[in-house]
């Protein structure tokens, strides 16, 4: 009897260690999360500067490079319970029913139907960049039937300069990009499959061993 198919089946995905995405096909994926600015307030000049300085680094670029906006609710429950938590152990009286009252205005505020709850569903949005390096790129790809050690540790270096360069690009229009960790890039992958699960602040425990 055939056995049932995981989701990590249908997933490119075949590991995920030193901050490293490894592919079923051997190519390494490194993920960057990647500050925002507001465009909007910037002046005229600072705007076309801005543009400018993007233009030019995507024009630098010798390999892809994937952009991905992740847009989510934002869940306040954790704030709301910690008001409550508050307002239990607040001995004044009045003080009680102002925080109660605040608790409450918050939560109408949000989730309230018009026009208490005039904002809805208040989103959050988060940039990374997914940076990518692949044995095929190297001369000897050919004669690498395998990702070994020294072979994954070489494309990883190589996979760090092309973050660093990414970074200093970024940089020069006025964002700063971080790498993630392979606890976070875990976290973010199975953000992407359980949304629900993730928006109340819920993720899988990551085992000590991946944990680097």
């Amino acid at each position: 009897m055939p056995t049932a198919a995981t989701t990590q089946d249908f997933l490119e995905i075949e590991q995920i260690r030193e901050g490293v995405v490894i592919l079923k096909n051997k190519a390494l994926r490194a993920i960057m999360m990647v500050s925002s600015l507001n465009f909007a307030l910037k002046s005229d000049e600072e705007q076309s500067s801005i543009i400018a300085q993007f233009q030019e680094f995507l024009n630098s670029l010798d390999f892809s490079l994937q952009i991905v906006v992740q847009t989510r609710q934002l869940n306040i429950t954790g704030y709301l319970d910690q008001l409550a938590a508050l307002e239990a152990k607040q001995p004044n009286e009045l003080l009680k029913n102002q925080t109660a009252e605040y608790r409450q205005f918050i939560a109408d505020l949000i989730t309230g139907a018009p026009p208490a709850g005039r904002y809805g569903e208040i989103m959050s949005k988060s940039f990374f960049t997914v940076v990518p390096f692949s044995l095929a790129e190297t001369r000897d790809a050919l004669k690498i039937p395998v990702l070994t050690e020294e072979k994954f540790q070489m494309a990883k270096q190589q996979l760090w300069q092309r973050m660093e360069f990414v970074a200093l690009g970024l940089r020069r229009c006025g964002l700063q990009a971080m790498p993630l960790t392979t606890p976070e890039i875990i976290e973010l992958l199975w953000g992407l499959h359980h949304p629900k699960q993730a928006e109340v602040g819920y993720y899988p425990e990551v085992p000590p061993e991946l944990a680097t």
